[in-house]
């Protein structure tokens, strides 16, 4: 559970022989933005950890991923990552996050983690203040009034990397991607709050109601569920 491809490699190209677990393994490692661990790759597709071992390692000989090693954070030695590498059918590589912005979001993750007695609370609102200021800088000339908010937090999100589609059901999308994959699998409490603050903080400043909007954290195969029933615009 948790976000992924919504739409599995093609069965046609450059990786004909690959079984479909291999296939569909390969395209959650093409859509992360960065490096993920062994035990992220299980929590996101649903496989054994050492299942999802033995397919990267048949990827890895295959030159289709690439091994590495996480940052290093607290003791013992870093953990092995893997990264999918160039798609032959496209030439396209993942666009990744910086090991040393990932390496400071989960050192910050951590540190609120273990220190604060309400970390989901606290994250919150600093990603409510995150929210705002992203949503007061964007570029281009201020939206029609018309427009509705809950679009352009969905625009917004898009322009982070979340990569969401329409859900069934009530106003709700789906995040099929996850900027910070690994840290928000060590501490869901600090990074998927500090998510729902952004959204939360960005949907004020386009003038809805912030306080319905709740996210559902790898409530979905391959995504996270974000519902907006209840944040319609607010009268001014």
């Amino acid at each position: 559970m948790g976000p992924r491809p919504a739409v599995a490699i093609a069965a046609s190209g450059s990786t004909p022989s690959l079984s479909t677990s291999r296939r569909a393994l390969l395209a959650t490692l093409r859509s992360q933005p960065g490096p993920v661990t062994l035990t992220a790759l299980g929590a996101a597709t649903g496989l054994h950890v050492n299942t999802v071992r033995e397919h990267l390692a048949a990827l890895t000989d295959a030159g289709l991923v690439t091994r590495g090693r996480a940052a290093p954070h607290g003791r013992g030695r870093p953990a092995a990552t893997y990264t999918a590498s160039t798609d032959p059918a496209t030439g396209s590589e993942p666009a990744p996050v910086s090991a040393e912005y990932a390496g400071l979001a989960a050192a910050l993750a951590s540190t609120i983690h273990r220190t604060s007695s309400s970390p989901s609370h606290d994250a919150t609102v600093a990603g409510t203040e995150w929210g705002r200021e992203l949503a007061r800088n964007r570029p281009g000339p201020p939206p029609a009034d018309d427009v509705d908010p809950r679009g352009r937090v969905v625009q917004l999100l898009a322009d982070l990397g979340f990569a969401p589609r329409p859900a069934d059901g009530p106003p709700a999308v789906l995040l099929t991607r996850c900027p910070l994959l690994e840290t928000a699998h060590a501490y869901p409490d600090v990074v998927c709050a500090v998510h729902l603050g952004i959204v939360r903080g960005a949907l004020g400043e386009f003038g809805a109601d912030p306080a319905g909007a709740e996210l559902h954290p790898f409530s979905d195969p391959g995504a996270c569920r974000l519902d907006l029933a209840r944040t319609d615009r607010v009268p001014r």
